[in-house]
């Protein structure tokens, strides 16, 4: 299996992407490929556009799916931009997956800076170019830091953090991973646990990365593109990617969306698919046994009326 990545809950994305009848697949997070593996796998004339924003995440799926080199074609960017490539526009698409998750190549590797072990330093950029963590740690201003704290981080005492790094820039800055966690240890006035230190360097990836603007302009993107009957599964590892994604399907379900107090209808008049997931599905005991990165995974599917 890829260094990059375990595929999360394989076996439930095939189940409600279905893939079969020469269909035409989005993969937007492509990682190191086990999931366009299994859909590949699975139907012997579908074709995947396989995106990611990381090039080498890209590389390592080039390499993984040399055996599907005739049926996968591979995209360097985000996600939410997929929809605009002339194929998805013409052809539209079958199904698509967004695997909303840091692969574990990412996390274990030092250098790239997602991790909170000591002496690592602070980048969390998912492309070569942009502001990473550093700069973002450098230059935001107190009530940005506590909205990223607060919204990506849940964390209470996220005032309290934005001011202790402030203040650390005049003394040396936030430039480790061992700079980031003393300042919080500092805003929780002890130790922080394992638990709190992924709360708040998960909160500074997704501000670096722009995680929630690339979902939030991608989930319409790519339902617009979908062929009737087509499916977009979302495997989100943070409540607010899951509480977007819920409340999009939930939305595009709807029979009627005009306000309240208005007296006619004059939105759409029908739905615009159906949620396949009425609760989250969670991988299983098993799965997370296997692979504990998976424990916190909340997959949703929908699919477009026919």
């Amino acid at each position: 299996m890829s260094s990059w990545h375990q595929p999360v809950m394989a076996r439930e994305v095939l189940d409600f992407l279905d893939p079969r009848n020469a269909g035409f697949f989005l993969d937007g997070t492509v990682g190191g490929g086990g999931h366009t593996r299994a859909i590949l796998e699975a139907c012997s004339d579908c074709r995947v556009l396989a995106v990611d924003r990381d090039p080498e995440a890209l590389a390592e799926a080039r390499d993984a799916l040399a055996p599907f080199r005739a049926r996968v074609r591979f995209l360097a960017g985000r996600f939410d931009r997929a929809p605009r490539d002339p194929e998805v526009r013409d052809r539209g698409l079958d199904g698509a997956l967004l695997d909303l998750g840091v692969s574990s190549y990412q996390l274990d590797a030092d250098a790239r800076g997602f991790t909170f072990r000591p002496g690592a330093p602070l980048d969390m950029r998912m492309e070569a170019d942009g502001r990473d963590a550093l700069t973002l740690l450098a230059e935001a201003s107190e009530e940005e830091l506590a909205r990223i704290f607060r919204d990506y981080g849940e964390e209470p005492r996220a005032r309290r953090l934005a001011r202790e790094i402030i203040k650390r820039r005049t003394s040396g800055g936030v430039c480790t991973s061992d700079d980031l966690v003393a300042a919080l240890a500092v805003s929780l006035g002890r130790a922080p646990s394992q638990q709190d230190k992924a709360r708040i360097f998960q909160a500074v990836r997704i501000a670096v990365n722009e995680e929630m603007e690339a979902l939030e302009a991608g989930l319409p993107a790519i339902r617009d593109v979908m062929n009737a009957g087509g499916v977009l599964v979302v495997i989100a590892y943070h409540s607010l990617e899951d509480r977007a994604v819920k409340n999009a399907f939930r939305e595009w379900s709807r029979t009627c969306v005009c306000p309240p107090e208005s007296p006619v209808c004059t939105c759409r008049g029908e739905p615009l698919g159906e949620t396949l997931t009425r609760k989250v599905v969670r991988p299983s005991q098993e799965e997370v046994a296997r692979n504990p990165r998976a424990r916190s995974a909340l997959l949703r599917a929908w699919r477009r009326a026919a």
